[in-house]
């Protein structure tokens, strides 16, 4: 499971759900360290080939000596029968357009049956570039990445969903007691109040050293003090640790954090369809009135392209 209770984690928890036990292809774009790897892992786990492996395949450093040699592991029969399970290429947007080309042979296409020489695997990819600014800049092929994008998943910054911090930071904080066989130190409040207001450039994966950090340590203070230095021009002067003065309910914080994070959620939505409120509405996964509402709740309804 995800760890996440904000509506953008929400909506993708529903959508791998759904996709998870189909064979199709799946795009996972976001911010470096916002968590694709994990989505991905998530659907693996769920698809009906989690008994079989999943083959992490890091296009930066791409040779496809391994995925080309499939055959010759199976006497060279073009199969690559040992990948039936899930292969996960990851930042597919870095490999250059020879090897485009080599991955691209190597996909089906849907349309036929699967060929002797593609892949049986479960295909995964992410990215955090645009693919769509990358094909109209001539960089990455259009035939690949309709092949790769049967459905694409937009994972949100963590500053996008602060409200899912305190779930995530609980995730990691057991995760890291039981690897390194520590107890699970109390977080004061003031240090939750810190990390819903840091800028988390590190995303996902910053919130996790935090975690291990303050696990290794057993003091949550000592393990976020280069944290409150970082902060610092950023964070407002009221909820600086030490200062004296009562910081923010982590309530309201969260609140706050939600609507920004659910205005984002929406205002992607309406980018991708082109401000067709009825298409977002399905895509959200809201009624049509309820999105309705929330444009105007948000500041949002600008009176246009309606349906």
């Amino acid at each position: 499971m995800i760890p996440g209770v904000s509506a953008s984690i929400t909506v993708l928890q529903r959508v791998i759900a759904e996709i998870a036990t189909t064979d199709i292809p799946v795009l996972i774009l976001g911010e470096s360290g916002s968590g694709k790897e994990v989505i991905a892992s998530e659907i693996h786990r769920l698809s009906n080939r989690r008994a079989r492996p999943f083959v992490k395949f890091s296009c930066s450093t791409a040779t496809f000596d391994w995925l080309l040699g499939g055959g010759v592991e199976n006497g060279g029969n073009g199969h690559h029968s040992r990948l039936d399970g899930t292969v996960l290429f990851d930042e597919v947007s870095q490999l250059d357009l020879e090897k485009q080309a080599l991955l691209l042979n190597l996909l089906p296409d849907g349309e036929r049956e699967v060929s002797s020489g593609c892949l049986m695997a479960r295909i995964i990819s992410t990215g955090t570039r645009d693919l769509t600014e990358e094909m109209r800049a001539g960089s990455f092929r259009e035939d690949l990445y309709f092949r790769l994008n049967g459905i694409c998943l937009r994972v949100p910054s963590l500053r996008q969903r602060k409200e899912d911090i305190p779930e995530l930071l609980a995730a990691f904080l057991t995760k890291y007691a039981n690897l390194l066989g520590r107890q699970q130190p109390p977080i004061k409040s003031s240090t939750l109040d810190l990390l819903m207001q840091h800028s988390w450039p590190g995303n996902v994966r910053e919130l996790e050293n935090i975690a291990r950090k303050i696990v290794a340590l057993g003091d949550d203070s000592l393990a976020i003090s280069d944290l409150a230095v970082c902060t610092v021009g950023s964070v407002p002067e009221k909820t600086t640790v030490g200062s004296g003065v009562s910081p923010r309910p982590l309530k309201q914080a969260a609140r706050e954090a939600s609507r920004k994070a659910e205005r984002q959620l929406i205002l992607e939505s309406l980018e991708r369809t082109h401000w067709n409120r009825k298409r977002s509405a399905r895509e959200l996964q809201i009624s049509y009135k309820a999105l309705l509402y929330k444009l105007k709740q948000l500041g949002l309804d600008d009176g246009g392209n309606p349906d």
